[in-house]
């Protein structure tokens, strides 16, 4: 979970320079040759082999062997003291523990009259941001669980009712000074500077339909997507904005403003039917797309063209895409999750759902973890390393399974009554997101039939 390279208090040699540790490690590794070579009933196909069985070790690799500590207690305290060692942890090494254990507990969050969630994303160790089918910018506290709404932001020409669609997409670049989401209108994009959530610029003149989802490229390239199959390419830089000067007779007035910006470029995505879901290949530079005619499709990020699309194998209802940093996707489908080889997008595996039509409703990376929303209130994880669900160290008979709470929908009933009627319903999981620690996950959602009205919030820790 940790290493830490200690570097001694007094004397030579740090506390955990045991020399025994040499001992165990050498064991250790004769042990996993041995089971590497032990020859199997039925010989492989393919075999690899190692250039060297050599166990000696350099003096000097002996000596960075024996002053590195894996105790967690020693990283926290050298990170404490602000000490000048070299300290490394797997944030993920947490949320597996965590979860195997069987250790997250759900804080549901009362959200009142709100539709839907459909995107989060944590802006501090504190916050959670989040947007809404009717059209809300919300901002979660956690420490003080109240909820707090952010100003949309509307364009030059208004936005009517019709076309306020839902926010569907926020994203934060890659240095947590920018937040991109949707704008009133759910054709435009909006930006916000961070931590203070001050309006920045508002984007106009790219897309004619709803911006499904955005990525960032670095911190000031953006490229957005939306249902008319156009992808637009955002620069943001600040310097190069132009902010309105609101005056009052002679004297300028010191109120927010925010600057309107055009696309660098925009891009027809050829052979896509509604563009739904968009993520950045970093090992690759590419971007890849999902439409819901069942192709994805890969462009180049630097150049910003097509690069190719491919039909996906009896894929329905596509709506959700994660990448691995070594560049492995994750395509969410009607019952199953497909993992990609991003080399020739055939299918690595098929990973079916361990409940038949649930619906695959939001995928993300946790290190090896796949973590998988479903539209029946129920987030799954498979190991991506042990090419199964995560089981359970509490019961070896069961997968980790995190059952959200169920809730409320308001439904309109027949003309005879009125108000809402409540009814019990269980919430699909658009949206889940951990925090930079991997120890708290904040999962979100609603009732997955277009015609109800609900949502669903909760934080797990």
């Amino acid at each position: 979970m940790s290493k830490t390279l200690k570097r001694p208090v007094v004397g030579e040699r740090p506390n955990c320079y045991i020399p025994g540790r040499l001992d165990d490690r050498r064991n250790r590794n004769r042990t996993l040759r041995q089971e590497r070579r032990r020859k199997p009933e039925k010989p492989d196909d393919f075999v690899t082999y190692e250039d060297s069985d050599s166990e000696e070790e350099t003096p000097s690799q002996q000596h960075q062997v024996l002053s590195t500590s894996y105790n967690f207690v020693d990283y926290i305290r050298s990170r404490e003291s602000d000490l000048r060692e070299e300290r490394t942890m797997d944030s993920a090494y947490a949320s597996r523990h965590i979860l195997t254990h069987d250790m997250f507990r759900e804080t549901p969050i009362a959200l009142g009259n709100i539709n839907k969630v459909f995107c989060s994303q944590w802006l501090s160790n504190r916050q959670v941001v989040f947007g809404t089918k009717c059209n809300k910018l919300m901002v979660y506290d956690v420490n003080m669980r109240r909820v707090d709404a952010i100003p949309t932001l509307p364009h030059n020409h208004g936005a009517s009712p019709d076309t306020q669609s839902g926010i569907h997409a926020c994203q934060i670049n890659p240095s947590h000074s920018v937040l991109a989401t949707g704008a009133r209108h759910s054709a435009d994009i909006a930006l916000y500077r961070l931590p203070t959530l001050d309006p920045l610029c508002i984007g106009e003149n790219a897309h004619r339909d709803w911006v499904f989802d955005m990525c960032w490229l670095d911190d000031q390239f953006l490229v957005s997507g939306s249902r008319d199959t156009r992808l637009a390419l955002w620069r943001v830089n600040e310097d190069l904005m132009e902010f309105p000067v609101v005056k009052d007779g002679d004297e300028e007035q010191d109120v927010p403003t925010y600057a309107h910006i055009s696309p660098v470029a925009v891009k027809e995505c050829r052979g896509a039917q509604k563009i739904r879901a968009i993520c950045f290949n970093k090992e690759y530079r590419e971007l890849a797309l999902l439409s819901l005619n069942g192709y994805m499709h890969l462009f180049n990020a630097e150049t910003f063209s097509q690069k190719l699309s491919r039909k996906l194998p009896n894929c329905q209802e596509n709506v959700c895409i994660a990448c691995q940093p070594n560049g492995l996707y994750a395509v969410g489908c009607r019952s199953y999750t497909l993992l990609l080889d991003p080399r020739t997008l055939q299918a690595v595996k098929k990973i079916a759902s361990r409940y038949s039509g649930c619906g695959i409703r939001s995928a993300s990376f946790q290190g090896n973890i796949l973590t998988i929303g479903t539209g029946m209130g129920m987030l799954m994880f498979f190991d991506i390393r042990a090419g199964k669900y995560l089981e359970s160290c509490i019961n070896s008979s069961r997968t980790v399974v995190l059952k959200a709470s169920r809730g409320y929908v308001a439904q309109f009933p027949d003309e005879e009554m009125d108000g809402y009627q409540q009814t019990k319903y269980a919430p699909a999981i658009y949206t889940h997101c951990y925090d930079s620690s991997g120890t708290r996950l904040f999962t979100a959602g609603g009732p997955l039939p277009a015609t109800l009205i609900g949502n669903y919030a909760g934080i797990w820790q």
